[in-house]
């Protein structure tokens, strides 16, 4: 069994392609399902979130499991395979346990460092428990994803400035005040504002990104802050946490004509704001309207930024923003410990695959045994019950002290580099039969890898 990762991120594909592909929450299931139903996926999560979309799955094959999870991914964006190869992106083994460790550490996002991946990957791993998706292979490159990604975050300053997509969104919003302003009203601005202090403030979407936005809001001292969702009692609650104030979703139109910043991040499959509703928001303004699309599929109609007095600021946005900055952290510290997580997460991973074939050994020595002490009791028939067992201790001992020193010596020699070879020759000189995967044990609880 082998680990593969497929997948989109911003720095492969435009948001376009990753909201195409994106797998909201009530689609999960059936994404897992779909990618189950394969003939060479045995175990699948499925990450998706504002900038990435990946499958991680156990395959018995990998040209075979590539394409059958590329075809599943076609499915989703309403176009052949071949079409969204372009955009996608392919690790095996090694290098799949590479990028797992450094997606869950930050390495790999948009803004490096952001401690928000966690709390996706992790949820996309009990998606897949609940889904009954991940087996012991997933299991275990999911559990200490988690982990890596939590001593990362303890053990390094990755984090230390605080950032997400959220506070780089925000920050990109403040320049498009500075700098935008004149060219978006054609007016005079001796003193552009430089940031987003006392300016009113909307967020649409009560989730994980929505909670996140309100609370970089009040952060950053922005207000009155207004927050809306289509559940009213999520935005309630979430509201009361902030000193925000919840309105209806039906009111969004009023909402959105009284604020100068718009965060939006909710998991509608539809546009939340039409070019038509931004039109009428900003009629009559002196100030422009800046609109964070924080969602994947996106909430604002691609339209709305032809608008003028508008600022749209997406995915894409962002991301083109981001890899023209200069670098907000050192991440050799991080580097050097997924490194080295990679390589005992390789060396437990070739020490589990040896550990079924001296299993079959040993299976295969006690079935040697047992045939032979049989044939004994039908040549000998004289021999009292207590001989019968002496003779038997005494074989099972003569070939367990035979096995020990070659299994014990076959598991080390399989946690090096290139130590499949002897797992391999070892069942290739026995012509042991072992099972290609076995079942998954009991999950620990996740608490402790959040």
């Amino acid at each position: 069994m082998n680990l593969i990762v497929v997948g989109a991120s911003y720095r492969t594909a435009p948001v376009s392609i990753l909201e195409q592909i994106a797998v909201a929450p009530t689609d999960l299931a059936t994404v897992h399902d779909r990618l189950l139903a394969q003939s060479y996926v045995s175990e699948a999560v499925v990450l998706s979130t504002c900038n990435r979309v990946e499958v991680y799955a156990a395959v018995n094959g990998f040209h075979g499991g590539l394409g059958e999870i590329c075809t599943v991914l076609g499915e989703r964006a309403g176009c052949s395979s071949t079409d969204l190869a372009e955009h996608l992106y392919v690790h095996y083994d090694s290098a799949a346990v590479q990028h797992a460790f450094r997606v869950a550490s930050g390495l790999d996002s948009m803004v490096v460092g952001e401690a928000q991946i966690l709390g996706q990957l992790r949820e996309a791993y009990q998606a897949a428990i609940d889904h009954e998706s991940a087996g012991r292979l997933l299991h275990e490159l999911m559990q200490q994803a988690l982990r890596v990604g939590k001593r990362a975050h303890a053990e390094t300053g990755i984090d230390r400035a605080g950032q997400s997509v959220v506070t780089a969104a925000l920050g990109v919003a403040a320049s498009a005040f500075a700098v935008d302003h004149e060219c978006l009203l054609g007016v005079d601005c001796e003193h552009p504002p430089t940031d987003l202090a006392g300016r009113p403030a909307l967020v649409i979407g009560a989730g994980a990104m929505g909670s996140l936005s309100l609370a970089t809001l009040a952060r950053s001292g922005a207000g009155p802050l207004t927050v809306t969702n289509r559940g009213a009692g999520r935005a309630e609650r979430l509201a009361a946490a902030y000193g925000a104030t919840a309105v209806p979703f039906d009111d969004l139109p009023a909402a959105l004509a009284g604020v100068d910043v718009v965060a939006t991040a909710t998991a509608s499959t539809e546009h939340v704001l039409t070019r038509e509703a931004v039109s009428r928001a900003v009629e009559g303004r002196d100030r422009p309207l800046v609109i964070l699309d924080l969602a994947v599929p996106r909430d604002v109609e691609p339209e709305a930024a032809a608008v003028p007095g508008v600022v749209v600021i997406d995915i894409d946005r962002l991301a083109a923003s981001l890899r023209t900055g200069p670098a907000a952290v050192d991440e050799a510290a991080v580097e050097e410990i997924v490194g080295a997580e990679v390589e005992a997460f390789l060396g437990w991973l070739r020490g589990a695959d040896v550990a079924p074939t001296v299993a079959a050994l040993r299976t295969r020595a006690d079935d040697v045994v047992s045939a032979e002490l049989r044939r004994l009791a039908q040549r000998r028939p004289d021999l009292t019950d207590e001989q019968r067992a002496d003779v038997a201790h005494t074989v099972h001992r003569v070939v367990q002290r035979l096995l020990h020193s070659p299994t014990v010596r076959v598991r080390q020699l399989a946690a090096e580099p290139g130590g499949d070879q002897y797992t391999a020759l070892l069942r290739e000189l026995f012509d042991l039969e072992v099972p290609r995967s076995a079942q998954a044990g009991e999950v620990p609880d996740l608490e402790e890898h959040s």
